[in-house]
């Protein structure tokens, strides 16, 4: 009966024939072989009969073969695993050349393999990540599901830019060398496949916003792109947004959500993925061993992912914030990169990280933003200067949310449309929601790929996807 390395770990079923494919991972002694299938971080041993066994058969053993193993599982007599398969029959499903196969079983650099990202899945590391990514992802949808959100799938390509950024990839079926112009040599975008100029989506939460005024709850989980050249450990130009957004819902609900929602699947991966936790967590605090001190975490990675689970987010407004960071030490000895001088300012990732780290110790959520550093769409506050916004800020990440109240308000929403100069006729359906039953509704936006950053310990946003897609890089 064919398992998998997983279910063979964990069975008690000793002196039964079992076979097991998987990739061989190291092979010592011309005896031992060390077999990971990707069903869990632990490879399972498996002993070969060298002296019974095909010389030629033993050569094509090596680091990356695909192998097809028959044998018996018993009780493993060496230290560090408790089963074992004493191995009867061998048949090399694919050979791997140990002179070309660029994974060999020694230390290599995130930048080479980033550079094989088609196969540093088979590293320890990586499909430790990619298991927990896949854990996240099954986290996410479960909690929505079980708490009566409907999933919407929001468009991929789109004419409205939802932030007002402009950073948008254009997408055009247009022969790039001689695509059609008008009278004055502008490009004629009525000619075009849409007939209209159109872009890959930074965000569902338009669109989403239409369905939950009829759902009332949903959430949109899909691929968001923005065209920004920021070469960073933080972006990317593809990368996967969770939105839900909520009819009926003002500020203080959407922070609820917010918290709820976090904790719910951190929580989660806590139960489900322990042994990859483990080692991510190993990881983890031999890398921040080799930091300078003051840059090293308080925190080991499992202490961070309890920590978010066990404390209260701490509710702050950006009045408050700012008055914080003005008067703490590292802004007046200017340790700041960003100097925090007067009310306005965009916070940076370094002051949101002081307010978790230092200052509060917990994760935070500043709200009531002034109006002029967010989004067109959030609702005004009677003060006039400030939006119902919100931000979920977390140890070691800064920002890992971003939500709002949105302006239900036709007219309020007119005035800041015009006051952005964006055409009312690009938005003609968005208005629409709040000509025909408007309402108060909020939602937010997570990006998925800082979520598992911070639920895997890893230091480089590239690290947590497949296949990243960055300034100058879009291979595979």
């Amino acid at each position: 009966m064919q398992m998998s390395v997983a279910e063979l770990l964990q069975s008690e079923n000793f002196l039964h024939d079992v076979t097991i494919k998987g990739w061989v991972r190291t092979f010592r002694a011309n005896r031992f072989i060390a077999l990971n299938d990707g069903s869990t971080i632990n490879n399972i041993q498996c002993v070969v009969d060298f002296e019974n066994t095909d010389e030629n058969i033993l050569k094509r053993i090596n680091t990356g073969a695909a192998v097809s193993l028959s044998g018996t599982l018993v009780e493993s007599q060496g230290k560090g695993q408790r089963v074992e398969i004493e191995v009867k029959n061998i048949e090399i499903l694919g050979d791997s050349n140990p002179e070309e196969y660029p994974i060999q079983p020694k230390k290599h650099s995130f930048e080479f393999l980033r550079e094989n990202a088609h196969l540093r899945v088979r590293t320890n590391t990586f499909s430790a990540v990619m298991r927990v990514r896949s854990a996240l992802s099954f986290a996410v949808h479960k909690y929505f599901t079980e708490n009566g959100f409907y999933n919407f799938h929001a468009p991929i390509i789109t004419g409205s830019d939802a932030e007002g950024a402009g950073e948008m990839f254009r997408v055009t079926s247009m022969d790039p060398k001689n695509p059609a112009t008008d009278e004055n040599g502008e490009i004629d975008y009525s000619q075009d496949f849409f007939g209209k100029e159109t872009n890959l989506t930074v965000s569902g939460q338009l669109e989403a916003e239409t369905y939950a005024m009829a759902l009332s709850k949903v959430y949109t989980f899909g691929p968001t792109f923005r065209a920004e050249n920021s070469n960073t450990t933080r972006h990317l130009a593809e990368f996967w947004m969770i939105e839900p957004e909520v009819a009926f819902n003002d500020l203080d609900s959407n922070m609820d959500l917010a918290e709820d929602f976090i904790k719910s699947v951190i929580k989660y991966i806590l139960e489900h993925c322990k042994d990859d936790l483990v080692f991510l967590d190993e990881r983890f605090t031999k890398e921040e061993q080799s930091k300078p001190q003051l840059e090293r975490s308080d925190m080991s990675l499992l202490e961070k992912l309890n920590f978010v689970v066990e404390n209260n987010f701490k509710r702050v407004t950006y009045t408050e914030a700012i008055d914080i960071l003005r008067n703490c030490k590292p802004n007046k000895k200017k340790k700041f990169q960003y100097i925090i001088n007067e009310w306005g300012a965009d916070l940076q990732s370094e002051h949101e990280r002081f307010l978790v780290e230092k200052h509060f110790k917990c994760p935070v959520i500043l709200f009531d933003y002034p109006a002029n550093i967010k989004a067109f769409y959030m609702r005004l506050n009677d003060d006039g200067k400030t939006v119902r916004a919100m931000d979920v800020l977390f140890p070691g990440i800064g920002e890992i949310v971003g939500g709002s109240q949105r302006e239900e308000r036709l007219d309020v929403l007119k005035e800041k449309i015009k006051a952005l100069d964006i055409d009312e006729k690009e938005l003609w359906w968005y208005l629409d929601l709040r000509k025909f039953g408007t309402a108060v509704h909020s939602g937010f936006g997570l990006g998925f790929e800082r979520l598992v950053q911070f639920s895997t310990g890893m230091g480089n946003i590239r690290d947590v996807i497949p296949f990243p897609r960055t300034p100058q890089n879009a291979e595979f």
